[in-house]
């Protein structure tokens, strides 16, 4: 089978008007949940598929452009990342498999580029603003690699950035008379790679090897 063209790969991305939907308090999921649900993993493994390996993406994805809050609740913007390689992800700190593996996985990356890693910023963008404080989230990815930042925000800035790279995540609204109780969030993978200049480059699979993802990395550094 032949590997799919970047442009075929985008087609097979979120369209930029779905991207999420609140479930109801302590509730089963209505229809339109459901159905996305399915759509979602209709995207997930479309995703998987196309990202056999890391996909040149330049001129098909936006530049990198966010506002959102780090630790200490400071507002951080792309602009403090000028200069730097960006390595996105979409997740959440509770995240039981994926993210963990990701964020581990992403840290190995950074660790064998040596003196080199400090070109390198691993950006863990909260899906799950409810529970992920900035504080919160900065240290979960402080256990992974000291190049790592957890950004969150309110949940109309994470659907902002979530759409503009079309990421799709499912989250189900707390119920606030049990804010402890737990709850499903569901999100599309994928790793954005920007370059020093903040444009997309590549997007790779959140399961790709650490020698793929190194051979893509090192030609953006100086």
């Amino acid at each position: 089978m032949m590997p799919p063209r970047c442009a075929d790969f985008v087609r097979l991305l979120p369209p930029k008007g779905v991207l999420f939907a609140l479930g109801r308090p302590g509730g089963k999921k209505g229809p339109f949940v459901r159905r996305l649900f399915a759509a979602l993993g209709l995207w997930t493994a479309g995703i998987s598929l196309a990202l056999a390996a890391v996909h040149p993406v330049r001129g098909f994805l936006p530049d990198l452009k966010f506002s959102l809050q780090g630790a200490g609740g400071a507002a951080i913007t792309q602009q403090a990342f000028a200069g730097k390689v960006v390595l996105m992800f979409f997740g959440y700190a509770s995240c039981p498999d994926i993210c963990p593996t990701t964020m581990a996985q992403l840290a190995q990356v950074t660790e064998a580029l040596g003196p080199k890693a400090d070109q390198v910023r691993i950006l863990f963008v909260s899906v799950d603003p409810h529970r992920d404080t900035p504080d919160i989230l900065q240290a979960y990815v402080d256990q992974f690699d000291p190049h790592a930042i957890g950004l969150t925000g309110d949940e109309k800035s994470i659907a902002a950035l979530a759409r503009r790279y079309r990421v799709a995540y499912q989250i189900e609204r707390p119920d606030p008379k049990h804010p402890d109780a737990p709850y499903e969030v569901s999100h599309s993978r994928g790793i954005y790679a920007f370059d020093t200049q903040g444009k997309a480059t590549w997007l790779a699979s959140d399961s790709e090897s650490q020698e793929e993802l190194l051979a893509a990395l090192k030609p953006m550094l100086n």
